[in-house]
């Protein structure tokens, strides 16, 4: 006879649920539904970092009015001026962005580093998944928007590459 239904002794089905969550971060979706009968599963991808982001940098209120007449943004002014730029390199994801490929390393690329289309710029971690980002142009890196450890959101700038 087939299997008896999940509902007593496995409500879901973990291996469907690693599946939608993968789903999500490559998709950028925020949050994705399945219905099969009667169980319905929802997997929901919470933007904390939108929270941490101020919090990391506290510098972030103070400074709009001064951002308008800088020629390069500080990293805690990037805003959307920073994303409109025609050299800004975006995270593709939200995650958490390190600038060194390990604690005690050297980072990937400074302000003034001289950086080739494909070289790796920085990673993005999300879902225990380390994702080059990578420069889409060669050029001279003239901003950095990010520390190394700092929660980052889909589409956020992260570094200008000129």
């Amino acid at each position: 006879m087939s299997k008896p239904p999940h509902h007593k002794q496995d409500p879901f089905d973990p291996e469907l649920v690693r599946e939608l969550a993968t789903l999500i971060a490559e998709t950028g979706l925020s949050e994705i539904e399945v219905e099969k009968g009667d169980l319905r599963i929802r997997v929901a991808r919470t933007l904390t970092a939108n929270i941490q982001v101020p919090v990391a940098a506290p510098a972030v209120a103070a400074p709009p009015l001064p951002a308008a007449a800088a020629p390069v943004p500080a990293p805690a002014e990037g805003g959307k001026a920073a994303a409109a730029h025609p050299g800004a390199v975006l995270s593709p994801m939200v995650g958490t962005a390190y600038r060194k490929p390990s604690p005690d390393a050297k980072a990937f690329v400074e302000v003034g580093t001289r950086v080739e289309a494909g070289a790796r710029v920085l990673l993005v971690e999300a879902m225990k998944t380390f994702n080059d980002i990578v420069a889409p142009r060669a050029g001279t890196v003239t901003a950095v928007f990010v520390e190394d450890g700092q929660p980052v959101e889909f589409g956020e700038p992260l570094l200008v590459i000129e």
